[in-house]
């Protein structure tokens, strides 16, 4: 169901968290404040959420393939499955973020905080890895 975005403001604001599994596909959400909210199997294909808040928020199985997410904040963020492949993730931080079983194909994860977050469970081909270097694949 396509979600129309002022909604979501109005709702979020009233204290809603649950947006689990809408189409939010191109959403416009820049230096939005999503802190804990719940976006797991929702489709956030190529949305922008450049600056936004999502420390806290469940992103588990979230689609947010080609997603701009510079400079968000998703310290504590559960990313466990998420599909963040071709993202980009320039500045953005990760202290704390779960994210077992994500794809970060050709994501961009330059100068990410923390430099030496833990991708060792994460699905990597030609990533550019936080420090601006691309993995191999």
């Amino acid at each position: 169901m396509k979600w129309d975005l002022n909604e979501l403001s109005k709702q979020y604001a009233a204290g809603e968290r649950n947006f689990s599994g809408l189409d939010l596909a191109e959403a416009r959400l820049s230096y939005e404040d999503l802190s804990e909210a719940d976006f797991s199997q929702t489709n956030l294909n190529r949305a922008w959420l450049n600056g936004a808040n999502l420390s806290k928020a469940n992103l588990r199985q979230a689609n947010l393939h080609g997603a701009d997410l510079c400079n968000a904040n998703l310290s504590e963020a559960d990313l466990t499955g998420t599909d963040l492949g071709g993202a980009c993730l320039l500045q953005a931080n990760l202290t704390g973020a779960k994210l077992d079983g994500a794809n970060l194909q050709w994501a961009a994860l330059t100068q990410v905080t923390p430099l030496d977050i833990d991708l060792s469970n994460t699905i990597l081909k030609r990533t550019i890895l936080p420090g601006g270097y691309a993995s191999d694949g």
